[in-house]
């Protein structure tokens, strides 16, 4: 067991390595560069703007700079703000609470719903409600989810007006309620997508088990229905969804950048888009690798996981 985390370890931190160097190049040889949020201001001069390239150590050999970044970042210094000269550390924190809540709600929502109408489905295979569940996941598979995040404030915002339009709170409120008032929007629109695909692969997982010949065994046995699919079938159904769930946190990050700039929800998806649109490479890079890192750290612990309660996952 030990080498085998010890080899899913070596290999996440090849990867981030990996990824840290493509995405320092792509930001560092995109058409304007580091400079281009400084040059775009009247007042500089080309001599201020060579001052700038030297202080930010800009004028070295790219392998050189990526290098001194990385070896910063391993001490724990990921540079400053561009646009406040604030700690990149310092900004992610303070958008990362929203971000965490937004996810959280929108996977227990999807993780409730998806497998109760994957399980029901594959107990009433080819049913009314079968069918319907599956043309609904393939539906939601196929909706964008900004176009589904317009929609929901077209309909529930401005025509209902049941729901607020964005944002994380309303301004001198704060109070809990009005906190879960403004969650449900976008954690709804959130949640759809993953709903969706936890249905399908709780349904493929629900099939397989049930017919197994241990199901049939205890069926013939005399073993009471609910006992069978509550502790044998659904259990055992359950398993794969430990992998489901590491490789769904990619999807989940994608959703939330784009369910946060629809509904102006300050997390860092929106983050992300603005220091994007400024220019601001050290936040840029530093949230890229801090979503690398979960998503890695999401990916190791599941595999370590299903490698703890399925011992025939060690071999590999």
């Amino acid at each position: 067991m030990a080498r085998y985390v010890v080899n899913r370890l070596a290999q996440a931190i090849m990867l981030l390595v990996i990824v840290s160097a493509i995405g320092f190049a792509i930001l560092h040889l995109a058409p304007g560069g580091p400079l281009s949020q400084f040059a775009a201001s009247a007042q500089m001069t080309q001599e201020d703007l060579d001052r700038v390239t030297r202080q930010l150590g800009l004028d070295r050999p790219l392998p050189i700079q990526y290098l001194d970044w990385f070896g910063r970042m391993l001490k724990g210094d990921w540079g400053r703000s561009y646009r406040d000269g604030e700690a990149v550390l310092s900004v992610i924190s303070s958008h990362l609470g929203a971000t965490l809540e937004l996810m959280a709600t929108a996977t227990i929502i999807a993780v409730l719903l998806g497998c109760w109408i994957g399980i029901l489905g594959a107990l009433r295979r080819y049913s009314l409600f079968d069918t319907l569940a599956t043309v609904g996941a393939m539906i939601a598979l196929s909706i964008p989810t900004f176009w589904f995040g317009l929609v929901t404030i077209y309909v529930f915002s401005v025509k209902l007006g049941w729901l607020p339009a964005g944002n994380r709170e309303t301004v001198g409120d704060g109070s809990l309620l009005d906190l879960l008032h403004h969650l449900i929007a976008p954690a709804m629109v959130l949640a759809l997508v993953e709903t969706a695909m936890w249905g399908r692969f709780m349904r493929s997982s629900m099939l397989e088990v049930i017919n197994q010949d241990y199901i049939r065994t205890a069926r013939a046995k005399g073993m009471p229905e609910w006992r069978i699919l509550t502790v044998h079938a659904l259990r055992n159904a359950l398993l794969p969804m430990i992998t489901v769930a590491g490789l769904q946190f990619p999807t989940l990050l994608g959703g939330a950048l784009v369910a946060e700039t629809v509904f102006t929800w300050p997390g860092m998806g929106r983050l992300f888009l603005d220091s994007i649109g400024y220019r601001d490479y050290p936040v840029v890079m530093g949230i890229l690798m801090f979503s690398a890192t979960m998503v890695l750290i999401g990916s190791l612990l599941a595999d370590i996981l299903y490698a703890v309660v399925d011992p025939r996952i060690r071999v590999g």
